[in-house]
């Protein structure tokens, strides 16, 4: 690439959209749902305003490991950084409809190492945090009849929203990988949809199970739609699956990387 091409990309970055602010909330819930899942109930103003099409997103803002205090980081153009061009505890969920009213569920995979998941380990009620969003959802296109939805626990909470939009008429297929059977969990019925738990063991590379059972699915006809989303990395061997060994034209994939894994301290 030229110096020019270069410092054009630079530019681009250093200019990306300012996303919506970061909204002080409070944490005002925690329900255990199962040994990989943690569900959080927050509370703050216009939040359910961030419930908008189904697959959308939202940062959640956390304290910085070992601290108690909530720092909210200013955007430099490209992202969010505290004083001391520091990386804030900041990551991507989607906004899930709470019972409780004027209220915003997130559900939170629990791993080791997460910034996000340790916190929410042992957060308490009156915690604060801060959310901002939404990021965009997903509208199928209109002459679609089959689905195929893929993704790892992350995009669980997105899949459920999607079997509760898609139209009941449209017939449904889902893939989700988790790394154990204690991940399973109830999912929203829909009349045409069969849904799939792909369990393996630890070791293996993440999204490497969506990857195998997406080679299995049958010729794609052209009112068909994959909808994928997990670790970054898979969801580029899926991108390139679909487009370049399968020939399937990209008006219908929607492919999302959500998580990337931990970076090894050195």
């Amino acid at each position: 690439m030229s110096d020019a091409g270069t410092n054009d990309r630079l530019e681009r970055l250093r200019s990306r959209r300012e996303p919506p602010p970061l909204i002080k909330v409070r944490l005002v819930e925690r329900h255990e749902l199962t040994a990989r899942l943690v569900r959080l109930v927050f509370e703050g103003p216009g939040l359910e305003s961030m419930l908008s099409e189904p697959a959308a997103s939202v940062r959640l803002l956390v304290p910085s490991p070992g601290s108690n205090r909530l720092v909210i980081p200013d955007w430099n153009g490209n992202e969010f950084l505290l004083p001391g061009d520091v990386r804030p505890a900041l990551r991507t969920f989607t906004p899930l409809r709470s019972t409780e009213p004027g209220c915003l569920d997130l559900e939170i995979v629990r791993h080791p190492g997460g910034v996000v998941s340790t916190w929410a380990e042992t957060a308490q009620p009156g915690a604060s945090a801060a959310i901002s969003g939404p990021g965009r959802g997903f509208a199928p296109p209109d002459d679609t009849t089959e689905f195929f939805l893929l993704g790892d626990e992350t995009a669980a909470p997105a899949i459920g929203q999607l079997l509760e939009h898609l139209s009941p008429d449209a017939a449904i297929e889902v893939h989700i990988e988790v790394e154990s059977d204690t991940a399973i969990r109830p999912m929203p019925e829909h009349a045409n949809a069969t849904i799939s738990w792909v369990v393996g063991g630890r070791g293996q590379p993440a999204g490497s199970r969506l990857l195998t059972s997406l080679a299995t699915l049958p010729e794609l006809t052209p009112t068909a739609h994959v909808w994928a989303a997990g670790e970054a990395a898979s969801m580029q061997a899926i991108r390139k699956y679909l487009f370049d060994e399968r020939g399937l034209p990209r008006s219908q994939a929607t492919v999302r990387g959500y998580w990337k894994p931990a970076r090894p301290v050195s």
